[in-house]
Formats: C-alpha cells, structure tokens, sequence
C-alpha cells in the first residue's frame, strides 16, 4: 500500500469569503498538499480528531470558539500540530496572549506566494527531527528558561523608573530564552516590519518597553529556572559560551566582507547555537543529568550520549523550535548543523561556515593559527570545499589579538 506524503493544512475562518478565496489559491498545491477548510473551532476540533494534520491556520476573532481558545486546545490535544494565527487582528493584548498558543503569525491581507512560502518553510522542517514524540514536545514549548541572575537583573530594570532599552537589550543578549521569544514576537507579521530582526536592542527598541513588560511580568514567558545543582554550572557557562561564540562569528563574518544581515544573523546564530540544550534540560532533566554525570565520569562525548539517550543531538532540537518559532532559514540551518556542516546543502561560506569555526574557536582557545587542524572537531573536509581551509590561519590570528 502506497502512504501518501501530502502535508495536510488546516484553515478556520468564519468568513465564507474569504474560505473561498484561499480555496482558489490552495488549488494548485493539490499535488503536495492537503488542503481542507471550516467555518468554526469547534469544526475543525472535528476534523483535528478525524486524521492528523501538519498545520493549523486561524483567525482571531470567530463566532462562538475564538482562535485564542482554539489554539489552546490544539496545543494540548494535537501538540504535534504546527498553529498559526492568520489574522487582520493586531490587538495588542490578543497578540500577548498568543504568544503562549502560537507558533507563528501572519497578517491578512498576504499576497499567495508569501503565504504559501511561509507555511511551506514551517511544515519542511519535519525533516529536521524524525521523532515524532519528541516532535510533539517540543511543539508544545512556547518559552525556555532563563538563568535567574538575568531574570531578576531585567525585571530589576523594567522596574526602574528610569528604564533603559539599551540596557534592557543588553541584558536579553545575554539570556538565549529571552532572545529567542523576543526575536520570535518582533519578527511575527502582526508588527509589519519590511525585514527580519535579529538584534535584540534593536527588537526591544521597536516593540517599545510598554510591550517587553508585557512580555516579562504579565505573561512571564521568561521563566526563573530552579535548576538542580548538576544544570547550574553547566547552564551559566553555556550563555557565555554562546556568546562568545556569536561574536566570533560575527567578526568572521565582517572578515569575509559579507552584508550586514549575515554579520548580524551569524552573531545570532552563534547565540543561540546551543539553545537545544535548554530544551533538554528543562524537559528532559533526569536523562540529560544521566548525560552529564557520564560525560563527567567517562569523559564519553557529550553528542555521542545525547544521540544514544535522545536519538538526536541538542542541535536539531534547537533548530526545529526556532523554526517553528519562525526564525529566518539561515540562522536555524547554522544551528541544526553546526557539528556536521558536511551534512548541510550549503557549499559556499554562509552563517553556518561562521558558526562552526567560531564555535571549534571557543571551544579550543589555545590552539594556535599555525598549527594542524583538528579533525576530530573540526569538519576539514566541509572547509576545504567552502575555502576555509586556507583562511583559517588568518581567521584565528585575528581572533587571538
């Protein structure tokens, strides 16, 4: 018997109009996709139930179940389900409650191509984890933990009368989880900006205190994180070790004379490179202790023992929520390959390239410019056909200076 692969999508809207229209629209991606359309939340909990579905696309406002209240139970029932509010909605007390339910945002009106490139981009990256339980998991997330002295030094600054954005955005910088739902909001359609943001100053600045207050005290998505001992250490060095990681990055970046939007999306990248590791340890914290106690007693490696206890490093897991969160492709490309760039499509020098170099360099400090380059944690044969190879001498001796 022949599965058939279709991606099956899911729209809910209480405008017959408009059903029609996306009915057009959707007809010629019959080939690859599955497209079915209802009129309520309680239809499409109906439709939900009667066959699995990839995604979920719905208006706010609707007569009888709102999509706020769809969503939730979406996100409990169907945690596999990829949700999207699809909405003229830009409430901004509605936008705050959805950041809990909703992976991403798209604002009507949109033009067809944009709107099928979104949903295409959302639903391909299925492929980054085969996992299908772990899958519905970490769909469930909508917030990572923070590390409680950043917790309390931000809502020590919002707080002050005297709040500073450039402070506070100083202060999400260094603080993965904070930066990644940061990055998640402000990027979301409902905010209309012409290109992607990817520095979190320059986010806070837009959204405007009003709004990261919101954030922060209201729906506190920024959760404090009572750690067991074994994490503390290991999760305190891990956002100086990010980064420092993203501004090597972006050095090597600018070195290689690349655009400003790949400086600034390789020093994300490099921030949060290792975000998968939080997904581990705030789901997951009794294995990934298993992990760590090994890793400390046996000196195993730490990717070869996520792989044996996970079936997958914490890399494609960071990558895969970012993704759902709506992060662009090459900051979440970079991070689900940055161990095993060989295994990427990308031949040339992009964010990734930056993001592998400047994570081996964090990692091995002392290692001189002249001296052989590690295999073992170093793809060289990746290098080699990106032309690093030959810039790596130069590379790390600007980075030793």
């Amino acid at each position: 018997m022949i599965v058939s692969e279709k991606k099956r999508i899911l729209f809910v809207d209480d405008e017959p109009h408009l059903l029609s229209g996306l009915k057009r629209i959707f007809r010629s991606q019959r080939d690859k996709w599955e497209v079915a359309f209802v009129e309520s939340g309680v239809l499409a909990l109906e439709h939900l139930a009667a066959a699995p579905h990839d995604a979920i696309l719905t208006d706010f406002r609707m007569a009888g179940m709102n999509g706020l209240e769809l969503l939730k139970v979406v996100k409990a029932k169907h945690p596999q389900v990829v949700r999207i509010f699809f909405s003229g909605e830009i409430d901004q007390n509605l936008i705050m409650a959805s950041v809990q339910v909703a992976h991403q945002f798209i604002s009507k009106p949109c033009d067809a191509k944009t709107l099928k490139e979104k949903i295409d981009q959302t639903i391909s990256l299925r492929h980054i984890l085969e996992d299908a339980a772990l899958r519905s998991i970490i769909s469930k997330i909508d917030s990572l933990p923070s590390l409680p002295t950043l917790y309390s030094a931000i809502m020590s600054e919002l707080s002050s009368p005297n709040a500073s954005i450039q402070k506070i955005g100083q202060i999400i910088t260094g603080d993965l989880a904070m930066t990644s739902k940061i990055l998640q909001l402000v990027n979301s359609a409902f905010f209309g900006l012409r290109r992607r943001v990817t520095s979190p100053e320059q986010a806070v600045l837009l959204l405007g205190l009003d709004t990261i207050k919101s954030l922060v005290l209201s729906l506190q998505i920024f959760s404090q994180f009572n750690m067991p001992k074994v994490f503390l250490q290991k999760v305190s060095g891990l956002w100086q070790h990010s980064l420092a990681t993203g501004n090597l990055a972006k050095q090597i970046a600018g070195m290689e004379r690349m655009s400003k939007e790949v400086e600034d999306q390789s020093f994300m990248a490099g921030l949060l490179h290792d975000c998968g590791k939080l997904v581990l340890i705030a789901n997951f914290p009794e294995k990934m202790e298993a992990v760590l106690s090994e890793v400390q007693r046996s000196e195993e490696n730490e990717l070869t023992l996520e792989k044996d206890v996970f079936g997958v490093t914490h890399a494609p897991v960071g990558a895969y929520l970012l993704g759902l969160w709506g992060l662009p492709t090459p900051i979440t490309t970079a991070i689900s390959y940055h161990h095993s760039p060989c295994d990427s499509s990308d031949k040339t020098f992009s964010v990734l390239t930056a993001i592998h170099v400047a994570n081996h360099m964090v990692n091995q400090p002392d290692l001189l410019a002249d001296e052989p380059l590690p295999s073992d944690t170093l793809d060289t044969a990746y290098l080699a056909q990106v032309g690093g190879t030959k810039k790596w001498p130069v590379w790390k001796a600007c980075v030793q200076k």
